[in-house]
């Protein structure tokens, strides 16, 4: 899988469902901009929560979005493998078989 490319579909395919319920739109980013700022816990930390819901839902966009917000917010290699080892444990095979994908996603955006 190539995850730029892959990113580059899913945000093009978006843009006419922003353009055509912009509401709903707008009140997702609103939501993911406040729930992702630094608080009590840094965007960094948040990011990896939302990986780790990614890979436990099994939605590769999620994964690939969050990995690369994880990467903006400094989370290194290790701590993405950290978070994989944990959606292992806590979701077994699916855990392992997406989080290997949230491995190479890392790999190929970082």
């Amino acid at each position: 899988m190539n995850w730029k490319d892959d990113l580059r579909h899913t945000t093009g395919i978006l843009r006419p469902m922003r353009a055509e319920q912009a509401d709903t739109a707008q009140g997702f980013h609103a939501l993911h901009e406040a729930a992702l700022a630094p608080g009590a816990m840094a965007t960094k930390e948040k990011e990896l929560v939302a990986l780790a819901i990614a890979i436990s839902k099994q939605c590769t966009d999620c994964i690939g979005f969050h990995i690369k917000a994880a990467i903006q917010a400094g989370a290194s290699r290790d701590e993405v493998a950290e978070t994989v080892n944990v959606c292992v444990l806590m979701n077994g095979g699916p855990g392992y078989m997406y989080g290997a994908k949230a491995m190479e996603a890392y790999d190929q955006l970082a």
